[in-house]
């Protein structure tokens, strides 16, 4: 049951809102899963007192592109050291061995680490389906841990045997596709305010689906009024597979099949060219930056920074565990803030932009205007960030959190809700859910 919380006397509130306040020595009232009022000296009858006093408190964290599934298979050997397509190539033996549990306890444990690194709203892009496993289990998890959830309807259905990168017992056939999505749209997706459950599809990518798929699956999306996802130019092999099977650049693929425009946002993004740039900046359409992932298996750096200056909207992914080993989006908005300043020179992206990005970009992408601020009216999704430990000792700037500041929340509230208590996840049993991983996880092991 939502509750009055009253987030009492914050060293600073970073609002994010329009005018990009911050506010020193600050409230946030909050009631009915709703932010009531931002300021000095509120005062409620009613309220829970949150002690805010030597805290940093921010809009919650918004994760636009992850594979939850993935947190079974960090730092697989064979994997580790490979490229986009050996990497895959290594994994999808292994992923083909899951069943609905394995679905279930990765996407708990994944979302656990988001929730403990301040992130309130995630995507996931779930596009493989072995042993009878749905998206419901993802959605069913993202419930009992108590963030928001963009379910994306993902698939393949080019096999090895027709030219493509995955086994063939991991796709699907189209038309099942289809009808599946179908199916989880009309059962989960909520296209109403402060909804926590937003459904999308999203075939996986251009080296794994038809042509066809592709385009049937924009004309799905647009009459469902759903927003729709994938990966694209990723690295140079994407360019180069594009270039071989379709003629043309991903951007111009992507273009010819109705995947632009203000409900699309692409992932990875990261060999984007200046027509591509200029594409997407024109159409609306939104990408979801994965810095780590992108380092972790040699792609290169994405050019957020052109990308931004274009004024084209860019959100901030961990993307899967498998190729980030980690899903901390604090740690990932540092990231991609560092790899700007190695690209196009240190004051080309500062400590507040890249928080931006993590916050109200990421909203922006996923076409959300209730979340990603911290303003009268909108969602009440917080993160309380504690800058007294050692993490920001000596900083002169607290606020500044992504150059000294932790990477763990002290609390969460999504929707309201107090999720994050003292830095422990109040709605779910964590170890009970580790022991569950790390089971699975030395299953999957064993099996090589």
């Amino acid at each position: 049951m939502k509750r009055c919380y009253l987030v009492r006397g914050a060293q600073t509130v970073i609002t994010m809102d329009d005018a990009r306040r911050e506010l020193h020595g600050a409230d946030v009232l909050i009631r009915d899963g709703r932010i009531e009022a931002v300021g000095a000296q509120l005062y409620d009858d009613n309220a829970q007192i949150i002690d805010a006093r030597g805290c940093v408190v921010t809009p919650g964290l918004v994760n636009t592109h992850h594979h939850l599934y993935q947190t079974l298979t960090r730092a697989v050997p064979g994997a580790q050291d490979a490229l986009l397509f050996g990497w895959l190539q290594r994994l999808y033996p292994i992923w083909a061995r899951f069943t609905p549990e394995h679905m279930r306890v990765s996407a708990l444990t994944g979302l656990a680490e988001l929730a403990l690194s301040g992130c309130t709203t995630t995507s996931d892009h779930l596009y493989l389906f072995p042993n009878g496993s749905t998206l419901d289990d993802t959605i069913h998890a993202a419930g009992e841990i108590g963030v928001r959830l963009h379910a994306t309807r993902g698939a393949m259905s080019i096999g090895e045997s027709a030219g493509g990168l995955p086994p063939d017992r991991l796709v699907e056939r189209e038309e099942a596709i289809l009808a599946d999505t179908i199916r989880v749209i009309d059962r989960f997706h909520d296209a109403s305010e402060g909804a926590m459950v937003r459904v999308a599809a999203a075939p996986c990518s251009p080296f794994s689906v038809s042509r066809e798929l592709m385009r049937d699956a924009a004309l799905l999306a647009r009459d469902k009024g759903v927003m729709m996802h994938t990966h694209l130019a990723e690295n140079d092999e994407d360019i180069a597979y594009s270039l071989e099977k379709f003629g043309c650049r991903p951007g111009q693929y992507a273009e010819s099949l109705g995947w632009v425009g203000p409900d699309v946002w692409h992932a990875h993004c990261v060999k984007l060219d200046v027509s591509e740039i200029e594409l997407f900046a024109k159409t609306g359409t939104g990408v979801a930056h994965c810095p780590c992932s992108n380092c972790r298996l040699g792609s290169g750096i994405a050019p957020v920074r052109k990308m931004r200056d274009a004024g084209v909207s860019v959100g901030l992914g961990v993307d899967g565990s498998a190729s980030n080993d980690a899903g901390n989006l604090m740690a990932e908005a540092r990231m991609a803030m560092l790899l700007q300043r190695v690209a196009f020179g240190a004051d080309k992206m500062s400590a507040r932009e890249a928080l931006e990005i993590a916050t109200r970009g990421g909203a922006q992408v996923l076409g959300r205007t209730d979340i990603g601020q911290i303003a009268v009216g909108k969602r009440a999704d917080l993160a309380i960030w504690d800058v007294s430990d050692i993490e920001s000792a000596g900083s002169w700037d607290p606020a500044a959190l992504l150059l000294a500041g932790p990477t763990s929340v002290r609390d969460l509230f999504v929707e309201g809700n107090h999720i994050v208590k003292n830095g422990w996840l109040a709605t779910v049993d964590l170890p009970l859910v580790l022991e569950d991983q790390r089971r699975l996880a030395r299953s999957l092991a064993e099996q090589g």
